[in-house]
């Protein structure tokens, strides 16, 4: 094809699966023709951190932003490979003006493929386009001001979806299943759907009805599942920007604030949860100073505290629910059922992993990312290393686990669910069945006594 036909400005779609607020899209429908990429990158989605329920979720988004993108006049395009290799096979085809994206504080592997791609623009004289995300600031050189600067950028207007021209020669592509990418299969039964549709319905039903108890309910596994936001997946993968879920939540509050009727409980969830928006961008923030946060304790005076692989025996108890510890076990048995989990768990999860199992934070880190669909690596690495106290600036926060059991799941009822072994146990025992008379009957056989003495 002759290459006097006009050029392309493409978009590059990452973690903003959107059209709505995605301020690279609608700046390039600024500069001419607009050609929206996928990349399907194989190499990425076989890292020890990626798994076959997140790209399921992915695979769900991008049916709809196929959609949306079309109802704007040019569908996406998918394309599977190298990065840097589908660009130069759309430069066969047409030249490109310019690349535009979001910013992304992925994992390393992410970071070194976008130096590969920098190099690719440098080389061609493609001007790359990076517009901030989630308030995020690239080379930050001092935290003062941030907050203030955070609250500034979600302020601003909303970007709108454009309307583009479209481009007839270029084959739409498929998007492939986890099982075409060659990934393990990764059963997650109760996973929540991917996509535009669904994070709309999740933030109405959450700002409209479900948020109200979310101060008192976040951290109870019981309460948890439907008083949380359950927006951190779609943020994540930016099916929803952050600015807009930021600015519905400040339209509730003042909303709230004219109702007459006594809203005290709405606006204390609405408080937290705005708080909470802004602990998101701040733990990215994190990563994005610290890329070596995923590989390394951010204090080396912690390097060789644990054994890299600690007790194997008692790390694959760990990751196949079998340690002896009801509510531990119950967690990881929900969390690799929904791919979900409330804070307070994940946190009790790593640090039983990094205290009582006295495991090194790279495993069980590795494992929690895969099973989290909402695997976001700004939160998810500081969160690993503060929670296993390899930070030198935080307390060490160890979680007893029986403690959490009885503080979130006062009657059991959580257990029960998950731990089915358990159904002969007394209530009054099921938070410590070894304590229970008839403990022979259930302990080794069904369920396994306590690996470790957690006192």
């Amino acid at each position: 094809m002759s290459k006097t036909i006009a050029p392309v400005n493409i978009v590059w779609f990452k973690r903003d699966l959107r059209v709505e607020d995605h301020g690279p899209l609608s700046e390039a429908s600024e500069h001419g023709a607009v050609l929206p990429l996928f990349v399907v990158e194989p190499e990425l989605w076989r890292q020890s951190d990626m798994s076959a329920r997140q790209w399921e979720f992915v695979r769900e988004a991008l049916d709809d932003l196929r959609a949306e993108l079309a109802g704007c006049g040019q569908p996406l395009i998918i394309r599977i490979g190298r990065v840097v290799d589908v660009l130069d096979e759309i430069s066969d085809l047409y030249p490109i003006a310019s690349l535009w994206s979001h910013q992304e504080t992925g994992n390393r592997w992410t970071f070194d493929r976008d130096i590969e791609v920098a190099a690719w623009c440098r080389l061609r004289g493609v001007p790359w386009h990076e517009q901030r995300q989630d308030g995020v600031v690239r080379r930050l050189t001092t935290r003062n001001g941030w907050a203030a600067r955070w609250d500034r950028e979600m302020a601003e207007p909303l970007a709108r979806a454009p309307t583009l021209a479209p481009l007839p020669e270029m084959v739409p592509g498929e998007v492939p299943r986890s099982r075409d990418l060659g990934l393990a299969p990764d059963p997650c039964p109760a996973r929540q759907t991917g996509g535009r549709q669904a994070a709309l319905i999740h933030l109405e039903s959450f700002l409209g009805w479900r948020g109200e108890p979310y101060r008192t309910a976040m951290s109870s596994p019981l309460t948890a599942e439907t008083a949380c936001s359950r927006l951190s997946a779609h943020l994540a993968w930016g099916t929803v920007s952050l600015r807009e879920t930021a600015q519905a939540t400040w339209a509730r509050q003042r909303m709230l604030k004219r109702m007459t009727a006594p809203t005290t409980r709405w606006r204390g969830a609405l408080t937290s949860f705005n708080a909470r928006l802004h602990w998101r961008g701040h733990f990215i923030q994190k990563l994005e100073d610290a890329p070596s946060i995923e590989t390394r304790n951010l204090h080396p005076a912690y390097d060789g505290l644990r054994p890299w692989d600690g007790c194997r025996a008692h790390l694959e108890a760990w990751q196949s629910a079998e340690t002896g510890f009801p509510f531990v076990d119950a967690c990881m048995r929900f969390l690799r059922a929904q791919g979900w989990l409330p804070f307070r768990a994940r946190a009790m999860l790593m640090a039983f992993a990094s205290y009582h199992l006295w495991i090194d934070w790279r495993r069980p880190g590795e494992h929690l990312a895969r099973l989290f669909v909402d695997y976001e690596p700004g939160i998810h690495w500081p969160q690993v290393q503060m929670q296993s106290g390899t930070t030198g600036i935080n307390t060490a926060r160890i979680y007893n686990p029986v403690k959490q059991g009885l503080d979130q799941d006062p009657t059991g009822v959580f257990i029960r669910r998950w731990v089915p072994e358990l159904d002969e146990v007394p209530d009054a025992f099921i938070h410590e069945p070894w304590k229970w008379p008839g403990a022979h009957q259930v302990l080794g056989d069904h369920y396994p006594a306590p690996i470790v003495d957690h006192i």
